[in-house]
């Protein structure tokens, strides 16, 4: 058990100690990092090795300093890489044209990799299996000759979207992307493989000439397409799992498999059925247990009428009950970002309210925020998810301290509501409204604190702080820290569990 001071609690020491979830079982804490449209990485094409690299190293220093123990890279977006690769051409995310190695030829994901593992964070390998654009015929027209949909255009169907995709019924595209994740596996040390939502984008595909081709045995094209897409989920999981690697396969549907409307099986709900317009059967994924984890896009509120996040979590959790596959949530903790105040989702409440339900259940295993640049933007959403992943329990002479608010973390420090804490260490407190102060007396040492002052007074002598003491929902947070050790208590740090213990 690696034990130290409390002053060194910062991000630094949750990265030093940071088991990633595989290796000690904890609850998912992921986000996804986007790269189609350089969303969350790279911020821009172009960068030089150096910049990527800074890039990296700031988003997985910020991931780590939110609590998050996963990160979710899309290393494919749209049939093509962002390693270097034998069977799809460089992302065009990187140089601006696809097909063009970044800068020094640099590998992202080789470094992504070491970076997130040097800090105790997993990374898992997100792609897109069918998706050849999102910029429609300009960016069709842009694409590398070596791009699968340019060195077989018998498997490209134009949707009505004005977008391009793989045709998932032909079993040669199949193979390409088994192939594709075969490759990322044998060259590099990835914690897992990833999908969203993203099979047929939806029930109007025009593929009525390769079901005619290559539907035998089904009458229905729903049921076929259906087929196709379990196919390929079964290949890939046999895949991963051959590899004698401990990685894990899972998907991240959208939220909705079937209504109840349609489907007596399905949720209560009033929304787009994956089931028939992805033809994603995830349902069955989780019976046949060709899967490792299944994270449904639950993306709206509790109360929400045609999609209650309460009843669709609920819902999942009956079809994952008693199930060896784990059950996570995406989360669209984005919506918090910029939110009106009359919105659910406004200062990170509903994120912060979804996040309790998760964790008080017996069979949600945690979640995956999406995504990364929108939750770092906005500092309400941050600390509400902050707050709750890097939570710390307090014991003061083998008591644990009960907070009716949980401690925050500021300037890497450990803020905790003055009167629980002061309680707890038997000094008696006195709060001055007009000055804004906070005098506490224990034994012959007397503590003095202001809100908003960088140092606090220890029997008249300044001691620094590197986080002064502040009010937030009428509530006053003081280092935790500092205040103890100034009233001769020894505080030590578990960082296995995450505990403070406070003792004379």
């Amino acid at each position: 058990m690696r034990i130290i001071r409390i002053f060194v609690l910062s991000v630094l020491i949750f990265a030093c100690t940071a088991i990633t979830a595989a290796a000690s079982a904890e609850p998912m804490r992921g986000v996804w990092v986007s790269t189609v449209y350089n969303l969350d990485f790279p911020s821009r094409k172009s960068m030089s090795a150096s910049e990527l690299k800074a890039e990296i190293d700031n988003i997985v220093d910020d991931c780590a300093s939110m609590g998050f123990n996963a990160v979710f890279l899309q290393v494919r977006p749209c049939a093509d890489a962002l390693y270097p690769s034998a069977i799809y051409p460089w992302s065009a995310v990187l140089s601006g044209t696809q097909g063009v190695a970044p800068d020094g030829g640099f590998d992202p994901l080789s470094y992504w990799i070491k970076k997130c593992h040097s800090m105790g964070i997993e990374l898992h390998a997100w792609i897109n299996p069918y998706r050849v654009t999102k910029g429609k015929d300009a960016e069709f027209a842009a694409l590398s000759p070596q791009n699968p949909a340019v060195l077989h255009p018998e498997w490209v169907v134009k949707h009505s979207d004005g977008n391009y995709y793989l045709n998932p019924g032909i079993a040669e595209v199949r193979a390409l992307v088994t192939n594709g994740v075969r490759e990322i596996i044998d060259n590099y040390n990835v914690d897992g493989i990833h999908m969203d939502d993203y099979f047929y984008p939806d029930s109007e595909f025009e593929d009525a000439d390769t079901f005619a081709v290559y539907g035998n045995g089904f009458t229905d094209i729903g049921d076929w397409r259906r087929n196709n897409v379990n196919l390929l989920v079964k290949s890939i999981f046999d895949t991963v799992h051959s590899s004698g690697k401990n990685i894990t396969f899972g998907i991240s549907p959208a939220g909705i498999w079937n209504n109840k409307s349609t489907d007596p099986n399905g949720s209560d709900t009033r929304g787009n059925p994956s089931y028939s317009s992805h033809y994603a059967d995830s349902v069955k994924w989780v019976k046949d247990g060709i899967i490792d984890y299944l994270a449904p896009q639950i993306y709206w509120e509790f109360g929400y009428s045609a999609a209650d996040y309460g009843v669709l979590a609920k819902w999942w959790e009956n079809i994952f009950d008693g199930s060896n596959v784990k059950l996570y949530i995406g989360l669209a903790s984005y919506r918090g970002a910029g939110a009106a105040e009359n919105s659910a989702w406004y200062s990170g409440t509903e994120t912060g309210r979804q996040m309790s339900y998760n964790a008080a259940s017996n069979v949600i295993d945690g979640e995956i925020h999406f995504r990364y640049k929108l939750i770092a933007s906005d500092a309400d959403v941050r600390n509400v998810i902050t707050q709750r992943y890097r939570q710390i329990s307090v014991f003061v002479n083998g008591a644990k301290v009960v907070f009716d608010t949980p401690p925050i973390i500021a300037n890497d420090r450990t803020m905790v509501p003055l009167r629980a804490v002061f309680e707890a260490l038997g000094a008696d407190v006195e709060w001055n409204d007009a000055e804004k102060r906070v005098d506490a007396v224990l034994d012959n040492d007397k503590v003095t604190l202001k809100i908003g002052e960088n140092f606090m007074s220890v029997n008249g002598e300044k001691i620094p702080l590197d986080s002064p003491p502040f009010i937030k929902d009428s509530r006053t947070f003081i280092p935790l820290r500092a205040v103890s050790e100034a009233f001769r208590y020894n505080v030590e740090w578990n960082g296995d569990t995450k505990t403070v213990t406070i003792r004379r």
